[in-house]
């Protein structure tokens, strides 16, 4: 049992503790009127001789009434104070809980953030390699193909200390790819046609070289389908912020480890973890990523309209906490949220 649950489930053990001394206090007075009244009687059978143990069992049975109207008080005060305790105390723990969620929630996006931060920096660095800007500059020259090979080698070199992503790619103005980093894992990663692809385009219409673009959650047929996110910008001439796009940059963040590591890494007891689900939701509450592995790019979770970035809602069976990405530095977000959801227990 949590620590909220444990309020509510001591204010009801309160209250059954005080249900049955009570009874025991009234099933007393009870034999202790009957065995007044008896005393009365008796008192009375024997005349004179009895008139003083008669006075003395009316004053018994006196205190008797009075205990029993004192018992009866008793239930109904206590039972009207600790019904507000256990309402009190359940609105409480629905607030606890809540709020312990949400800020869950805003812990996972704002990890995320961070680390897709970093991707949007790298693609930015590394469309002015000059190994990429050669392959794209001499791609129709004689040249073209040792140019193309040597960017290959030096894509190569990057995802060798940058274990996170699947591969980088170097694309043409046509929408051909002409240089991977790991052609031996992807072979039909090279000479791929993605002119009509979502990233392509957009990278290519990106205004300078301090910007670029972030896609959500997709697969990749020449990347086996992994799931990746991708980030592409506009490879320049000479490098140059403002020059004139000579090709597209897209590097390929491999999505599913390193987001399952943020949702499964969240900081719950063993009791918690197994009445808890942690997502990754896109902007149209699409999960991502999940802590069970369960319903990621298909299944879709409800968020309340509320126009709030950060909160938590309830149900008869869970409590769901959200959070809008913050962003971070010079990445925006995409309009993904972090959401925990929580099973609530009924307690006795």
């Amino acid at each position: 049992m949590t620590q909220p649950e444990r309020i509510i489930s001591l204010s009801r053990k309160v209250g059954t503790i005080a249900d049955h001394k009570i009874t025991q206090i009234k099933q007393i007075t009870r034999e202790t009127r009957i065995l007044a009244l008896n005393a009365i009687i008796e008192s009375a059978r024997a005349g004179e001789a009895g008139k003083g143990f008669g006075v003395v069992a009316g004053e018994v049975k006196a205190i008797s009434d009075r205990i029993t109207h004192i018992a009866e008080d008793l239930t109904t005060e206590l039972s009207g104070a600790i019904g507000e305790l256990s309402a009190l105390g359940e609105k409480l723990v629905r607030q606890v809980r809540g709020q312990r969620l949400a800020d869950l929630a805003a812990n996972v996006i704002e990890l995320i953030d961070r680390n897709l931060y970093e991707r949007s920096c790298d693609v930015r660095w590394w469309a002015t390699d000059q190994a990429v800007l050669d392959a794209l500059t001499h791609r129709n020259l004689p040249d073209g193909a040792e140019m193309a090979a040597q960017a290959a080698e030096r894509l190569a070199v990057i995802l060798n200390s940058y274990t996170v992503y699947l591969d980088l790619w170097v694309v043409g103005l046509d929408g051909r790819v002409i240089a991977t980093g790991r052609g031996n894992r992807f072979p039909n990663g090279v000479g791929a046609d993605v002119s009509r692809t979502d990233w392509f385009k957009r990278g290519l219409g990106t205004r300078s070289g301090e910007d670029y673009i972030a896609c959500d959650i997709e697969t990749v047929p020449q990347l086996g389908n992994h799931q990746v996110s991708i980030f592409a910008t506009a490879v320049r001439e000479k490098g140059k912020a403002h020059g004139e796009a000579i090709g597209v940059l897209g590097i390929f963040f491999d999505w599913q480890p390193q987001a399952s590591a943020v949702v499964k890494g969240i900081r719950l007891d063993e009791d918690d973890w197994a009445m808890t689900r942690c997502l990754i939701v896109d902007e149209n509450h699409r999960i991502i990523a999940a802590s069970d592995d369960q319903g990621v790019l298909h299944e879709q979770v409800h968020l309340p309209e509320t126009g709030k970035t950060v909160g938590y809602y309830q149900n008869d069976h869970t409590v769901t906490g959200y959070a809008l990405t913050p962003g971070y530095e010079t990445y925006p977000g995409q309009g993904w949220y972090g959401v925990v959801i929580q099973t609530v227990r009924a307690e006795g």
